[in-house]
């Protein structure tokens, strides 16, 4: 899967994007549009836009720093036996407090989508998963490491923090 990404070491969602991308262990070919005014045309070509990040996979153009997009056009490319498990989620340390919830490491469950794996396995919004396999979950990249990490059918063990009880949830994926 060819993807390219262009980008200005200004932008914040540049960083964003690139980070989740290495994170998943995707390979791809960066342009630095601010120094590069072939590329910087390129990118106004394929997309219609003068913003950053552009992110293109395939014959796909993605505007800006869409996660649930990008992870439909990788998931679509990628691996069909990788488990999906249907989750929202956010850094545990970095949005917890803010909805007024004691600092914690993991990820936040910031929804759960109705049939998935997510769900059977009990998972429900506001929980914070700490943990996947005995692979400690500190934040959501962790989290989405330990899933891509999975193959179907293999059972998964999950503990995480539901108000204030630590929970632990069996699930075939």
């Amino acid at each position: 899967m060819d993807i390219t990404i262009y980008t200005t070491p200004t932008c914040g969602y540049c960083h964003l994007a690139k980070d989740y991308l290495r994170q998943r262990g995707i390979q791809f070919t960066e342009y630095d549009v601010s120094i590069d005014r072939a590329a910087a045309e390129e990118m106004v070509r394929r997309s219609g836009q003068m913003g950053v990040p552009v992110i293109v996979i395939g014959d796909d153009v993605i505007v800006g720093f869409d996660r649930a997009r990008l992870d439909r056009l990788l998931d679509s490319g990628g691996d069909s036996q990788r488990p999906r498990f249907g989750l929202k989620i956010a850094d545990a340390s970095k949005t917890a407090p803010r909805l007024g919830l004691a600092p914690v490491f993991g990820a936040l469950v910031g929804g759960v989508a109705p049939g998935s794996i997510g769900e059977r396995a009990g998972i429900q919004a506001g929980d914070i998963i700490t943990e996947l396999n005995m692979r400690p979950i500190h934040s959501a990249g962790d989290l989405e490491s330990a899933i891509a990490a999975l193959t179907s059918g293999q059972r998964a063990t999950i503990v995480l923090i539901r108000g204030q009880q630590t929970l632990k949830s069996e699930v075939v994926v």
